[in-house]
């Protein structure tokens, strides 16, 4: 396990700075003060910022280390965060296809999304957080924990890369669950979550939304908090890594929300990236898989699904009538 050779408090104040700064630009700019559809344009933008901002982070990690502990050192922490950063980016694309699907599901417009998905990412940096020190505490408490990880991760990308779109039925269930111990309207008010009708206090549908919408980061952060681990045990580079991954998750949403059907084969990058990561963490004591091999595998497959899935989605659309099986009529 490796050793955290300096307390980096200067570090760890410039990050809470940054992240105080993003989040109020976030609450004020991204998807505006007001209700209203985000562009893919305005959405592309923010996501280029973001992208940027981390990556400035990542020189900002360097040049600290490097002052404290050499390049070696500084090499190695930035390579981390870069790393981290990019399978936490990786893993998030599942979770806002998820929350498409819920969206569309509510039938929610595009400009009463906004509200939902700013709880959505505050509730995952808490989350996550929480999370973060809850697994470097048993870490370091418990170094064989490592291989559950590993073990846990290994199962999910097998169980992802062989699972079939039938599980409708489950959030469902939970959403019947649910309703059964609220009030609930009928119809969407707006953006608010609760209102008031003749002195009894009703749900809205909108926080059944944003309900889903906490459940599937709690779910999807049970299998990218074990895989970062396997890049660092380093609390600092695993939360910073994380958190700027889900701050750019609205701008990712909107960017993603007019393609989601382009990306159909993602699904089993994901799944492949999961197994690796579980047998990295597993052949540890064996076999160490260098940083930057891991970042090129990582990158390699995400590339690679993107791309095989765009090319299926682009001769889907081009495959001629013909060629496509016909529907009886009912």
């Amino acid at each position: 396990m490796e050793p955290i050779l300096y307390s980096p408090a200067t570090l760890w104040l410039t990050f809470a700075a940054i992240i105080t700064a993003l989040l109020w630009i976030d609450l004020k700019f991204v998807g505006g003060g007001k209700s209203h559809v985000v562009s893919i344009k305005e959405a592309g933008i923010w996501s280029i910022i973001w992208v940027s901002i981390s990556m400035l982070f990542a020189v900002v990690i360097w040049f600290y280390y490097q002052h404290q502990a050499g390049d070696v050192i500084a090499h190695q922490k930035s390579m981390e965060f870069i790393t981290g950063y990019v399978l936490e980016k990786a893993l998030a694309v599942d979770n806002v296809f998820v929350w498409l699907m819920i969206f569309s599901y509510f039938a929610v417009p595009a400009e009463l999304q906004r509200r939902v998905l700013l709880y959505g990412v505050l509730g995952a940096i808490v989350l996550r957080t929480i999370m973060v020190f809850a697994g470097s505490y048993l870490i370091n408490q418990f170094h064989w924990i490592l291989y559950v990880f590993g073990a846990f991760l290994l199962v999910s990308g097998i169980k992802m890369l062989f699972s079939h779109d039938d599980d409708e039925g489950k959030p469902k269930r939970l959403l019947e669950w649910i309703k059964s111990r609220m009030r609930v309207t009928d119809t969407l008010e707006g953006e608010q979550f609760w209102v008031v009708k003749q002195g009894i206090r009703y749900a809205t549908p909108l926080l059944l939304v944003l309900i889903l919408v906490e459940i599937s980061d709690i779910i999807f952060a049970v299998d990218s908090i074990p895989a970062i681990f396997a890049v660092t045990t380093d609390p600092f580079i695993v939360l910073t890594s994380n958190i700027f991954a889900i701050m750019g998750l609205r701008a990712m949403f909107f960017l993603l929300a007019g393609v989601a059907d382009r990306f159909a084969l993602l699904k089993y990058g994901l799944a492949a990236i999961l197994v690796f990561i579980g047998v990295k963490m597993l052949i540890i004591e064996y076999y160490h898989i260098s940083i930057g091999v891991s970042l090129a595998v990582i990158a390699t497959i995400l590339s690679a699904s993107m791309a095989a899935s765009w090319l299926f989605s682009r001769n889907a659309a081009h495959k001629p009538l013909s060629d496509q099986p016909l529907r009886e009529k009912p």
